[in-house]
């Protein structure tokens, strides 16, 4: 495999607003819309990287503002995403790596490894090592908060669209609330079917172990993220207290907080998100650190990145599947029997609909 010379010349960024084909209420908030951030990283080559970042329910503004300076620091710079990644980390280090910045450094560092592989001209599986194959995914668009009879027929629908696998969402006020959701749901859904749940940080380390230990008796696949993001030693409480497994990660950012994590016992399980941990980069490094402690990684998020990056990952779990991206994308992500198909296209599989990017256009 050649590698070529390709030097930094633009990075330009766009925003879009994609309305959610089901709007996803959790116990911190209500997403009717998906902000995205889509990046270009052009080289003097004429080759063009593609990332897209996910704002929240807020601004995309404050990712788009951290470019111009990311730029300046490596512009005519050789395209080299490891060397690119430490300059950077080093370059930005004392204004704290975090927040909008860190999202902005992730998805250059996303878009930098794409326009390598499509210069190459592989896929970014096999310039990483690996080979397209179909990863395991479950369906996470929908299962918000609200009435158990919804909730079920919603289930339904959502396993319809090719998948095994799905996730709904907890934090009702009291623990009859999560109860009520679990079962309304198992009822309707094949016993083969698996159910993951998420609380979104909604509760204390002493709550989260009082409703997982009751979660024990569902058959729940997971509990996700039961108390807040950043308390280890309350998540290693509730690891400790309950049998069903307890999955964080979609807030490491970095993969020094993983590592973190796993030296408090956080967690069974692991799923860092695309945009916070580094990019393909910093997923390299997290993928290691879940290989060396024995822990299964699945993504949060950005199906169409990560599901490359699983394929070369050695504990792989599941990819998290929202379709949220799709209607700007010239060629989706495929479902079939649970699985996604890692595409065998030059670069990561994202390609803009460039039609689409200008009716949803955005700020």
């Amino acid at each position: 495999m050649k590698i070529p010379e390709l030097a930094i010349r633009d990075i330009r960024t766009r925003a879009v607003s994609v309305p959610l084909r089901r709007p996803l209420g959790t116990s911190a908030a209500m997403i009717r819309t998906a902000p995205l951030v889509l990046f270009d990283v052009e080289t003097e080559e004429g080759i063009i990287g593609h990332a897209y970042a996910f704002g929240l329910s807020m601004s995309t503004a404050p990712i788009r503002a951290a470019i111009p300076d990311i730029l300046a620091a490596i512009k005519g710079d050789r395209l080299a995403p490891f060397d690119l990644h430490t300059k950077l980390e080093r370059r930005f280090r004392l204004f704290g790596l975090q927040g909008h910045l860190a999202i902005a450094l992730s998805c250059v560092d996303v878009a930098c490894w794409d326009a390598l592989a499509r210069a190459v001209g592989v896929p970014l599986v096999r310039l990483l090592g690996g080979a397209p194959r179909a990863i395991p995914a479950y369906n996470s668009n929908g299962l918000s908060l609200g009435e158990p009879a919804r909730l079920a027929d919603e289930a339904e629908e959502l396993l319809g669209e090719g998948f095994t696998a799905i996730k709904l969402r907890l934090g009702y006020p009291t623990l009859d609330g999560d109860l009520a959701a679990v079962r309304a749901v198992k009822r309707r859904i094949p016993a083969s079917a698996v159910l993951m749940t998420d609380y979104n940080q909604a509760l204390t380390p002493a709550e989260a172990a009082r409703r997982g230990r009751a979660l024990d008796e569902e058959g729940v696949y997971w509990i996700e993220e039961p108390v807040r993001h950043d308390d280890y030693a309350g998540a290693a409480h509730v690891a400790r207290e309950v049998a069903t497994p307890i999955q964080i990660g979609e807030n490491f950012v970095g993969s020094r907080a993983m590592a973190a994590a796993f030296a408090a016992q956080a967690c069974d399980y692991a799923m860092p998100d695309l945009q916070r941990i580094g990019g393909v980069t910093g997923w390299l490094r997290a993928a290691a650190l879940a290989d060396a402690a024995g822990i299964e990684m699945s993504s949060h998020l950005f199906p169409e990145v990560s599901a490359h990056l699983l394929a070369v990952t050695p504990t792989c779990h599941w990819l998290e599947y929202v379709d949220w991206a799709a209607a700007i994308l010239a060629e989706p992500l495929v479902v079939k029997d649970g699985h996604v198909q890692v595409p065998d296209r030059p670069g990561n599989g994202l390609e803009w609909d460039q039609a689409a990017v200008a009716r949803y256009a955005a700020e």
